[in-house]
């Protein structure tokens, strides 16, 4: 367990259903499974991360199957350079544990973390997914050992560059999921006069180099409540008129376009 204080950085162990270090501090494990790790004068909002009707539309969409082959990429990806190890995996921004999951499943010998500023979102993913360690965090100070992670999956997710550097060991892995230009372009149509691809994110992280980077784009089908829901998981919901939620809900098919960079960087 490679777990640390996120008041003293100090080793974390399990004492039961606590968390504890020599330093005395102690921090209880949930019924759900889950830790919460963000102590109050870190957290910056009463109630940090997304909102509960945002998680209950994010698994919505994501349990009728549109997102799955940007899951199944993930999966291998990191299956293809970390299967043969005991390695430990770090999800950054799991929200409800939707690819943490298939990381799980995709390589069954690995410690899998998932870690969300949203404590709904964790208890979410740890009611679900009972073999993965979630936790509550911020991706600013990552609860981690200095070099004590195999791997970390960053999907959209905020991080803190000098945290990844600290805690991914020599050889380790970084993937990252951002937007390809094409991604969700209809929606996009709706909401702005003009619409603008999504410019490619020209990246470099201090300490990495990258090892490869593939496009995953394809053309989803959704009903108008599936439209809906997929249109509150993106930063697009706070543009948009109230005629656009209508006329999405009222529809009986909405057709737009998925479109991915998978980028993989291992730590020098």
């Amino acid at each position: 367990m490679s777990l640390i204080c996120p008041l003293c950085h100090q080793p974390l162990l399990q004492q039961a259903n606590s968390f504890r270090c020599d330093a005395g501090h102690q921090f209880d494990q949930a019924k759900e499974g889950y830790v919460n790790l963000l102590p109050v004068q870190h957290k910056g909002s009463r109630e940090p991360g997304d909102s509960a009707e945002m998680l209950q539309a994010r698994r919505a969409f994501l349990d009728a199957g549109h997102y799955q082959p940007l899951r199944a990429g993930v999966a291998e990806i990191l299956a293809q350079h970390l299967s043969n190890q005991n390695s430990q995996l770090l999800d950054i921004g799991c929200g409800e544990g939707y690819y943490t999951a298939a990381l799980a499943d995709a390589l069954p010998q690995a410690q899998l973390f998932g870690l969300d500023v949203a404590k709904a979102a964790i208890r979410m993913a740890a009611k679900r997914y009972r073999t993965v360690k979630f936790c509550v965090a911020s991706s600013q100070r990552l609860p981690f050992a200095d070099a004590s992670l195999d791997g970390v999956v960053r999907i959209y997710a905020p991080c803190n560059e000098e945290e990844l550097s600290r805690v991914i060991k020599a050889g380790g892995y970084l993937l990252t999921v951002t937007p390809g230009p094409h991604h969700l372009q209809q929606f996009k149509a709706l909401i702005y006069c003009e619409v603008q691809l999504h410019a490619a994110e020209e990246k470099m992280y201090a300490g990495f180099k990258q090892i490869s980077q593939q496009n995953q784009n394809y053309s989803m089908t959704l009903s108008g409540s599936e439209a809906v829901s997929l249109l509150q998981m993106t930063p697009f919901a706070w543009r948009a008129r109230e005629e656009v939620w209508q006329d999405l809900a009222a529809s009986s098919e909405f057709t737009c376009d998925a479109d991915f960079m998978l980028t993989l960087w291992q730590r020098d």
